[in-house]
């Protein structure tokens, strides 16, 4: 949560060409001295790709070129013995002022990066506050009491940061930030949040690789989206045997799939709520079952067996290739899946104290 580059990352694009006039970039750096080394650089696959340099000379450094294109770019510093630095802003033709430093980020000047810097604003000042919940958690003299409200008050925080991601997306839905936005940030939103969105996207994106990846989830989501009957699919127990959805949901049972893998931190986190929730509730019509993304079967089983995992489990261990994952539209881990009696889908996303009540609620 440290830096807004983080959240805004993982992908560099080309955008709409923007006019004659070359580029500026001068700015500053907290903690750098004259004579340190600033990076102009590009995300190429999940690495970054340094395309230009800049000394720091009176505390200050600049680039200058010119761009054909608006292009998310990013500015690093990394000196021996120092801790690094980086940001990422629109590399577009005008005047950009940055000032790179540990919480505080900021690009300016252009109309892109004006808007970005209305979102990376208020990121930040989340990101802050949510720095110092979790800093707090880690004193021994807490209460649990205490310490469940200082989760509380993180988890109010995230979602918070999310608002503030999905209107700052669809505030600029029709620019280059908006798109940006959008890529790094999909998973956050739900088909209601993404339909109207989508015929906004300018025409020059719409064939976009993660544009396309984007509308295809959009349609399998509508197609498993409350409401709707399961989508049924087949994989393979951890013993090899060939098994499929349809075997457990719509028999008369109330079904929960949960997408979880043994490498997903937040899936082991969640596990005993599950484990709670199958104890209380198996012998009364209720069933869980475990669709792995997990990429080995040993991984796969010492994750069931770790976690006391004692409801079916199936899987197809290809990883973020999951044939059921992709079916759900899955795109972050744990999520789960609420079937009725009848096949019908109750719910999606249930974790924690929220499925207790759902199960309580439909389960008698």
């Amino acid at each position: 949560m440290k830096k807004l580059a983080y959240l805004f990352s993982i992908a560099a694009f080309l955008m709409a060409c923007t006019g004659n006039k070359g580029y500026v970039v001068t700015g500053t750096v907290e903690g750098g001295n004259d004579g340190d080394t600033v990076y102009l650089q590009k995300i190429q696959g999940r690495q970054l790709v340094k395309l230009d340099s800049a000394v720091i000379s009176k505390g200050t450094f600049t680039f200058k070129g010119k761009q054909d294109s608006v292009d998310n770019r990013y500015v690093t510093y990394n000196p021996a013995g120092k801790e690094g630095l980086l940001m990422d802003f629109f590399l577009e033709n005008g005047k950009i002022k940055i000032s790179l430093t540990k919480n505080n980020d900021s690009a300016t000047g252009t109309p892109n990066n004006d808007a970005y810097q209305k979102v990376r604003e208020q990121v930040n000042e989340l990101s802050s506050k949510m720095n110092t919940a979790y800093e707090s958690m880690s004193d021994a003299a807490l209460t649990d009491k205490q310490r469940e409200a200082k989760s509380d008050e993180m988890n109010a925080l995230q979602e918070k940061m999310i608002s503030v991601i999905k209107d700052g997306i669809a505030k600029n839905i029709e620019n280059p930030v908006g798109v940006h936005l959008l890529k790094n940030n999909f998973y956050y939103l739900e088909v209601n949040d993404l339909d109207p969105l989508l015929p906004k996207i300018p025409s020059q994106y719409q064939k976009d690789e993660t544009i396309v990846k984007i509308k295809e989830n959009v349609e399998k989501m509508k197609a498993t989206a409350v409401g709707k009957k399961f989508t049924d699919f087949s994989m393979l127990t951890p013993e090899g045997k060939s098994v499929k959805l349809s075997d457990y949901a719509g028999k008369g049972k109330i079904v929960l799939i949960d997408f979880w893998a043994s490498w997903c931190g937040p899936c082991r986190q969640e596990m005993p709520n599950l484990v709670s929730a199958y104890a209380k509730y198996k012998t009364k019509g209720f069933e869980i079952v475990g669709v792995s993304l997990d990429q080995t079967a040993d991984a796969w089983k010492n994750g069931i067996k770790q976690l006391k995992i004692t409801w079916p489990q199936m899987s197809d261990l290809k990883y973020w290739n999951s044939e059921g994952a992709r079916l759900y539209a899955v795109s972050s881990i744990p999520h789960t899946v609420l079937i009725g009696k009848d096949g019908t889908i109750l719910a999606r996303g249930l974790h924690g104290e929220e499925l207790q009540k759902k199960l309580a609620e439909i389960i008698k």
